[in-house]
């Protein structure tokens, strides 16, 4: 990011280590002088947040909670939804249309199907902020800015690190059919590792399927000495296949959960990418309160990037102690 954007973002940190501090637990909710200041700049706002995910995924309500919390801060009305539908993720859009909401939140997993709903929201005037994927079209469809990673650089990232590892031939798990940021993050993994990457699609509803052909996979091909899981819950079903396929390949994933955190410290899986997604329902809050009450944009045109970071066996500990309170 240009300089700008660094020390707009690093002057929003702030402001979200500081609301951090307002709570004993951490949720951010403040004392009643700080809601009741926080409503009065907040002028009645509400915004939209509209994801790819049903709620109760695990990395979507870190996502959820963070735009919350940022709610409660400005003193702002934040209506979460989620539909990994997308048909139904435009029809959510076009509700917050005609809702004549102050701004919209909204995932682009697929981008395509959103461009109409996302159009009509440009049209009337609402400032759109886009999150953790469709990244590249963000700009192209008329949102103010993009939160999230570039996953084909966070891919990359983990191509190396496993490369790292003596890692030759890696399984890269695709949990979604048509989930642009999926193939991103396997390209990125291919350019990494410099060796074969194979592609194997599971349904992210049914894990137990995926354990099956995980392991399946790794029992036709005991060459597979590595497996890159692109969601929390798939990587628990892939470490469990490697178990049962008595597979010696070694591996990693992307995104946090309590349980993955737990076997990265126990090093069953070697590394998780952190895509710090609390920041990705945080920040849009932000940078849209900011655009309403004081025209501000963030970014310069160019995304404004969460990650990747990597959670590993030496700082999983502590990551597992901020997972507690919801915000990793």
């Amino acid at each position: 990011m240009r300089r700008s954007a660094w020390l707009a973002v690093a002057g929003l940190l702030t402001a979200l280590a500081l609301g951090g501090c307002s709570s004993a637990d951490g949720t951010g909710e403040g004392t009643a002088e700080q809601a009741a200041t926080g409503a009065a700049e907040g002028r009645g706002e509400t915004y939209a947040v509209i994801t790819h995910a049903s709620p109760g995924d695990a990395f979507w309500d870190v996502v959820k909670n963070g735009a919350e919390a940022a709610g409660r801060e400005y003193g702002v009305t934040v209506n979460y939804q989620g539909d990994g539908d997308p048909a139904r993720q435009s029809q959510l859009i076009d509700q917050a249309v005609s809702q004549q909401v102050d701004g919209i939140v909204v995932s682009m997993a697929n981008p395509d199907a959103l461009r109409e709903s996302i159009g009509k929201a440009v049209d009337a005037g609402i400032p759109i902020v886009t999150i953790n994927s469709g990244g590249e079209r963000s700009k192209e469809f008329g949102a103010i800015t993009h939160v999230g990673q570039s996953e084909e650089v966070a891919g990359r990232g983990a191509g190396e690190q496993l490369k790292q590892q003596g890692v030759t031939k890696l399984l890269c798990v695709i949990h979604e059919a048509g989930n642009v940021g999926l193939d991103q993050r396997c390209n990125g993994a291919t350019e990494g590792l410099g060796g074969t990457v194979e592609r194997l699609q599971v349904d992210v509803s049914n894990l137990a399927d995926a354990t099956s052909k995980i392991a399946a996979r790794l029992q036709t091909d005991t060459s597979i000495d590595g497996v890159l899981a692109l969601n929390p819950a798939v990587a628990i079903a892939a470490r469990d296949a490697i178990n049962e396929a008595n597979s010696q390949a070694k591996l990693a994933t992307f995104d946090l959960s309590a349980d993955v955190i737990s076997a990265v410290e126990n090093g069953e899986i070697l590394f998780a990418v952190d895509q710090q997604q609390y920041l990705q329902g945080w920040l849009p809050i932000t940078f849209l309160h900011l655009y309403n009450r004081n025209l501000n944009t963030v970014g310069g045109g160019l995304p404004v990037n969460t990650g990747p970071g990597f959670v590993t066996k030496e700082n999983a500990g502590e990551v597992a102690k901020l997972a507690e309170s919801g915000t990793r």
